[in-house]
């Protein structure tokens, strides 16, 4: 729901007291957690209150496959408190998390985890590390990605859409296609739900994008090739190739930030070296970032404009004659 207040202090000393720990430690879950499982949920919801009077809803639908698990350790051991304190710098004032966990519907027997919308260190860490890592994945090169969209497409409530106007932001991790379709067996078996039929995954994202800013995140370049021409047709420059997986956060709050003009992409880098951010680091991010930033006009480039009083360039690069209308 998103209630209480946020203390860095208190998230980074959680964070810093299993740095050393081994992972199925820290995520501690051999089976989908009870408050985890999404099968009946209706919605799960991102509201004000008198200590944050402007919600912000951000959700992390992070890919707990064999080949990705390291994202979600990551964040709990280091990369979280650093994310919330980077938004709030950046001048995100309430932001609001909510963590789910994505798999394959076709292998795994929790492909999709859902928590809830919160705001206080210890809930945020709560839900986190309530995830169980299964490990497992699909056979191919498709992970049930989709059934994440949807999820957050028809079961999140949001005051910051609902009243405001004002989309939320979703950050997607993977390294795999999504299915073509979310299959109305797995929406009935996973969420307890009923389709009339099959719904594209292309149609679940442009309803979608009605609440939501998603971002697909990459987490290296090793592993671009095979699936970022698929999500690239779905979601275009909200696809982000990062070099190292470790920056999943930086990159995350620093995306927010450019969507929302609080800072252009040099102002972000600024903040980033300004923050002791090693200039190897800041240049990976940098790199990632930059793309996007020209899409949305972030990126500091000058807009180019036309000179409509110049003539055209004739035949052998002179005056034609002509000027443009």
């Amino acid at each position: 729901m998103g209630y209480g207040s946020y203390s860095y202090d208190a998230h980074e000393a959680m964070s810093r007291a299993r740095a050393s720990l081994p992972r199925q430690t820290v995520f501690a879950q051999r089976s989908c957690h009870p408050l985890m499982d999404p099968h009946g949920v209706a919605l799960r919801e991102s509201r004000d209150s008198p200590t944050h009077p402007e919600s912000l809803a951000i959700a992390f639908a992070l890919d707990v496959t064999g080949s990705m698990g390291a994202i979600p350790e990551r964040l709990a051991k280091e990369e979280l408190p650093r994310f919330m304190r980077l938004l709030g710098e950046l001048g995100v004032a309430h932001p609001q998390v909510l963590f789910m966990a994505v798999g394959d519907a076709y292998g795994d027997r929790a492909p999709l985890q859902v928590g809830q919308f919160e705001s206080t260190a210890e809930l945020m860490d709560q839900w986190l590390t309530s995830t169980w890592i299964e490990g497992g994945g699909g056979a191919g090169d498709q992970e049930s990605y989709e059934l994440a969209l949807y999820f957050a497409a028809r079961h999140v409530d949001m005051d910051c859409h609902r009243k405001r106007g004002r989309r939320g932001y979703l950050f997607l991790t993977g390294d795999e296609k999504p299915y073509p379709h979310v299959a109305r067996k797995v929406v009935r078996d996973v969420l307890g739900h009923e389709v009339e039929g099959d719904v594209p995954t292309a149609a679940i994202v442009e309803e979608l994008q009605h609440s939501f800013e998603p971002f697909f995140l990459i987490p290296d370049l090793s592993r671009r090739t095979h699936c970022e021409r698929a999500w690239r047709d779905l979601l275009g420059d909200h696809v982000v190739c990062l070099e190292d997986p470790d920056d999943t956060c930086v990159v995350a709050a620093s995306l927010l930030a450019l969507a929302e003009g609080l800072r252009d992409l040099d102002g972000v880098m600024a903040h980033l070296r300004d923050s002791g951010f090693d200039q190897r680091r800041v240049g990976r991010v940098a790199r990632a970032l930059m793309p996007f930033a020209a899409a949305v006009g972030r990126d500091g480039a000058p807009t180019p404009t036309l000179d409509t009083e110049a003539p055209l360039p004739g035949p052998e690069g002179g005056p034609s004659g002509y000027r443009r209308p």
